[in-house]
């Protein structure tokens, strides 16, 4: 099938249904990618709409059929965050035409979504259908009167005219993840006796208000998605019976589409983060829209066309929305079209640089693609004097650096060590549930070829040889820290890139020394079974079939651990505790669902084989009290030291070669940019 894409020649791609044409009423989108919903910090404040403006524009150009803002909240008692984004004036209109202008004019469809926070604003100003607290905000919401309930549902459909006033082409109504919508449909939080509450029937009656009002105001075209909440995960959440009725209900009331959503944000089984199966939710999915005659859209964990053509291709989904492998790459669906996936950037589901930063209250971006929300800041201007770049190092850093410069136009060679690139992150994709990252190196492979970059691997760099360069950026990286602990020279003790390169494969017992971040990853490889399928993995974490479990929740089925592993850490502080805040409390859970005994605020006293020699004993004190550990091996995560042994004036230093403490690939990335983008 032959496709247009953004005023290009007419090409023949092999996702033939992922590109095809879809009406919403009046509105033709190009192609079946929908981006998601994802609050970016740009939508916040009016001086930030430019940027939020040039964000969008750039998706648009880059193909997408589809775009859905972050939430904007019908009233002040809805906002997320204090002054936060906000739909609910004409002079909100107005200030909105220059995004869906931005929009128009590269050929893209744009809806506003309209989001009333309830019990998770992190306000004290919120509100919901009861006075029940949430466990992620500090704020106790104030219980709604019936006549503010019937004033909130008439706010949310003004929300929706005055969308349609800025010139946005649809709307998509929040009505999952736990947001105030959602807290009304389930007994959960909804202990109401009056019209809205008291039973099923008349907690569905907040929703479907709101939809009816709203098709009221903005007539029989206007297309309205419905963002509805297929698993709520959470104890006391609505059955599949009822969420199948609710679906009808709104399909009466005269909603569009109905997009899906997976859990509330107090869930606590993950869903979108990388250790949750590519495609897990769509049999979910499946099932809804063999009971509605709308169109239905799948999300959560969907990063290639090739997932997207299946979902498609199979009939269970008639939209595919991908939020953030959109921030990943803006380019998602113009390279899809043109025969070109292997050059996307995929999104490796980390959380870092965007839902982590939001949930900081700091702007959102992507940790392979830091230009993310920074369009019209961090800019590859094309280079006026062609000079010459050495890179040392083929890790994030240096591999950002390397592509970055060479997309301005510069003449690039890259020096590697080793056999192949990716540094450390070769290490991090062979931890279970980052698999994905390995296909960043598949970009970043692909993009030094398509570029001509001079990549020259088994390669030290030497003095001599950068002295012919304009410029040299040192990405030398790091290597394992060896701490000070007598008898840590023995055989059985282990570096941790020894155990994930597959160097050593440890033995049945192991002490992990240094909990940070490679720590757990360690201890979670450790532990886990290569053989794990999707349908286990639900299964471990308490994922249950809807029709028999209420909330899709059920009593989790424990995991078989490959070996028995003690974490140890000098610090006091709880084990993991500096990992990403919305993705760190599931690797925590890993650890205790696979039963990883954890020590903290220990000293290291002394490593000895025993008799046999086969086995080593680890002294350690904790409170003031000698323990020993018999293990078959001790594997250090004990931290890292830079590489700078090429270090002189006039050269970068950057990633892990800069600043070693904790491995960041995020940084590393950001600022292998950020040099690229100056030289």
């Amino acid at each position: 099938m032959a496709h247009r894409i953004s005023g290009g020649t007419p090409v023949t791609s092999p996702y033939p249904h992922l590109l095809e044409p879809i009406s919403l009423g009046p509105v033709t989108l190009r192609n079946r990618v929908v981006m998601g919903s994802m609050h970016t910090g740009l939508d916040d404040h009016r001086w930030d709409l430019p940027k939020l403006a040039a964000f969008y524009a750039e998706r648009a150009k880059g193909g997408v059929g589809l775009i859905i803002t972050g939430g904007f909240s019908p009233n002040v008692r809805g906002w997320l965050k204090p002054f936060g984004s906000q739909m609910s004036s004409r002079m909100h209109a107005a200030r909105h035409e220059q995004v869906t202008d931005a929009v128009h004019a590269e050929g893209g469809a744009i809806a506003l979504q309209v989001l009333h926070a309830g019990r998770y604003g992190y306000s004290p100003l919120n509100v919901s259908a009861s006075s029940k607290k949430s466990p992620i905000t500090p704020f106790k919401p104030s219980r709604l009167s019936t006549k503010d309930v019937d004033r909130t549902a008439s706010d949310f459909a003004q929300s929706v005219a005055l969308a349609k006033k800025a010139g946005y082409d649809a709307v998509e109504i929040m009505g999952s993840e736990g947001y105030l919508i959602n807290q009304f449909l389930t007994s959960r939080v909804n202990d109401r006796t009056d019209e809205w509450g008291g039973t099923a029937e008349k907690r569905m009656r907040f929703p479907v208000e709101i939809v009816r009002r709203a098709r009221e105001l903005v007539g029989a075209d206007f297309p309205i998605v419905y963002r509805i909440s297929l698993l709520d995960l959470v104890e006391d959440g609505q059955t599949w019976d009822e969420t199948i009725e609710l679906a009808h209900k709104l399909e009466d009331a005269g909603v569009t589409v109905l997009n899906t959503g997976i859990g509330w944000h107090e869930a606590r089984v993950p869903t979108i983060i990388t250790q949750v199966p590519r495609g897990a939710w769509i049999d979910y999915t499946a099932r809804l829209k063999a009971e509605v005659s709308v169109a239905v859209c799948a999300s959560n964990r969907i990063n290639t066309p090739e997932i997207a053509e299946g979902i498609l291709a199979e009939g269970k989904a008639d939209l595919v929305s991908m939020a953030r492998p959109l921030l990943a790459d803006p380019e998602f669906v113009n390279k899809a079209a043109e025969a070109r996936a292997d050059e996307i950037n995929t999104c490796i589901a980390c959380n870092q640089a965007c839902l982590d930063h939001v949930f900081k209250n700091k702007k959102a971006s992507c940790l392979v693609n830091p230009r993310a929300g920074r369009e019209t800041t961090l800019v590859l201007t094309p280079t006026r004097t062609r000079r010459s770049v050495a890179v040392v190092g083929a890790g994030p850093a240096g591999l950002a650096t390397a592509v970055s410069a060479a997309e301005r136009g510069l003449r690039v060679t890259l020096f590697e060590k080793s056999s192949e690139i990716g540094g450390q992150f070769r290490l991090a994709m062979a931890v279970p549930g980052k698999e994905d990252f390995r296909d960043t190196l598949r970009y970043y492979r692909r993009r030094l070829e398509v570029l001509g970059v001079d990549v020259r691997l088994n390669t030290v760099a030497t003095d001599a040889e950068l002295a012919s360069y304009d410029d040299v950026v040192l990405a030398s990286g790091v290597t394992p820290r060896i701490p000070a602990i007598p008898g840590v020279d023995h055989e059985r003790v282990l570096r941790y890139d020894q155990v994930l390169s597959g160097e050593v494969v440890p033995g049945r017992q192991v002490a992990v020394i240094g909990a940070g971040g490679i720590g757990v990853d360690v201890s979670v490889w450790l532990t886990h079974d290569p053989g794990e399928t999707p349908d286990e993995w639900m299964a471990h974490w308490g994922v249950g079939d809807p029709s028999l479990h209420r909330g899709g929740l059920t009593e989790p089925k424990p995991r078989a651990a490959q070996r028995e592993v003690t974490l140890i850490q000098r610090k006091t502080t709880p084990i993991g505790i500096g990992l990403g805040k919305t993705s760190g409390w599931a690797h925590r859970a890993v650890l205790k669902q696979s039963d990883v005994r954890q020590i903290s605020g220990a000293s290291y006293d002394l490593i000895e084989p025993t008799a046999s020699g086969d086995r080593v004993r680890l002294h350690l004190t904790v409170d003031g009290v000698t323990e020993v550990i018999e293990v078959d091996h001790v594997v250090l995560c004990a931290g890292q030291e830079s590489v700078r042994d090429l270090a002189a004036p006039g050269r970068t230093i950057i990633g892990g070669a800069d600043v070693a403490a904790e491995l960041d690939a995020k940084r590393a990335i950001e600022q292998g940019t950020e040099v690229a983008a100056a030289l």
